[in-house]
């Protein structure tokens, strides 16, 4: 199985529009607001001498923090054009970066097989996932894994979806980089609240822990206020 080829392009056509500058991309906030807070919620249930793979990494920001956590850190892009964007800020080579569509099972495995039982970091990647594919992100994850491993999992909630119409209906429309996602047809928290626990259950994952959160963007309503999108974590591990 494969993303669809428009899914493919959306993502392509976003990170190719984005620059290099940090924090151009609405998710891409600062590791003290996002990684750090999320290891600390991982690492009393993992190995931090194994390596941890961040699905959907985006430009690295966070995969460039995690390798300060962990042994090694591996980022994981669908879209060519942020595998770019992740080397060219990494500079020193502190991170690896690897193109690879999560959905394609022997590619998981083919990494799995490579550096072998992983933790897994995955921040807002199967709320936007079409909706056929979310299985196989959740099944992936338990690939990587494998009997050592542990996962970090955050998603949007559809209470998200409130916030985002807010900001979209400020007197100018949506706020810059908001406008940016829906011009390349993302579809943010589009999972129900019922789905993203399901969907782990069913790849055989166990929930070791678990909590409400909220994560921020660097995008902000006409007042000021940053906008911070409610979610909800997940500590996991393979069954």
């Amino acid at each position: 199985m494969d993303v669809s080829q428009r899914y493919r392009e959306s993502w392509e056509g976003f990170w190719a529009a984005t620059s290099d500058e940090p924090g151009e991309a609405i998710w891409d906030a600062d590791p003290s607001l996002s990684a750090a807070p999320h290891s600390e919620l991982l690492l009393p249930y993992a190995d931090a001498a194994l390596p941890v793979a961040d699905l959907g990494c985006g430009n690295g920001t966070q995969t460039r923090y995690l390798a300060t956590r962990f042994a090694r850190a591996i980022g994981v892009d669908l879209s060519q054009a942020a595998i770019g964007h992740a080397r060219r800020a990494d500079p020193e080579g502190a991170a690896e970066f690897v193109q690879l569509d999560l959905v394609d099972g022997d590619a998981v495995r083919a990494l799995h097989e490579r550096i072998g039982d992983t933790n897994v970091y995955m921040r807002a990647v199967i709320h936007q996932s079409e909706p056929e594919a979310r299985p196989a992100v959740a099944a992936a994850v338990a690939t990587l894994l494998g009997n050592r491993g542990r996962a970090f999992v955050a998603e949007l909630t559809p209470a998200s979806q409130d916030v985002l119409r807010q900001a979209a209906q400020g007197p100018d429309g949506p706020p810059k980089k908001l406008r940016r996602v829906f011009d390349h047809g993302l579809k943010p928290a589009s999972a129900t609240d019922e789905e993203v626990p399901q969907v782990l259950r069913a790849a055989g994952l166990i929930t070791l822990d678990s909590g409400d959160t909220a994560l921020p963007q660097t995008e902000h309503l006409p007042d000021g206020t940053r906008i911070d999108l409610p979610a909800r974590w997940f500590v996991l591990a393979a069954r």
